[in-house]
């Protein structure tokens, strides 16, 4: 049995899908992130987010305002096709922020958010994979 000519671009077809899925996805969460970040300590913490009344106000809001620009990130430049390449640089910034959260978190003796943790990394780690190896957007011409 051989390959049609149409399966390997149906397959490239598949993987941008899915990789377009995971970029939702990750923005979507981290559009949720972004916004209990961006709320009062007070109504964090009763949303379970203690830590947020343990640090100076500045630090979660601008990790609120990066994952904002993380969520920016990823979906604009593949939409657009200008520099898609940034949505991989973009996909490396959230990942770089849960790199740092898990440790904080821990550290922190708060390991109940940590499975949603790992669910931010894989799902960067695959945008990003994906972006630049298996299906990589092409700068508009």
């Amino acid at each position: 049995m051989t390959m049609t000519s149409d399966a390997a671009p149906a397959a490239g077809r598949n993987w941008n899908i899915a990789v377009w899925l995971g970029q939702a996805g990750l923005a979507a969460l981290y559009l949720m992130a972004a916004w209990m970040h961006l709320l009062s300590p007070e109504e964090a913490a009763a949303m379970g987010a203690v830590w947020m009344s343990d640090v100076p106000i500045a630090l979660p809001r601008v990790i609120g305002v990066m994952e904002v620009l993380g969520v920016i990130g990823l979906i604009l430049p593949t939409a657009t096709r200008i520099m898609p390449h940034l949505t991989v640089w973009a996909a490396a910034g959230l990942l770089a922020i849960q790199a740092l959260a898990i440790p904080f978190h821990a550290l922190r003796g708060e390991f109940e958010p940590m499975p949603v943790n790992l669910v931010y990394v894989a799902l960067a780690v695959f945008v990003l994979w994906g972006r630049a190896r298996k299906a990589p957007i092409a700068p508009r011409a």
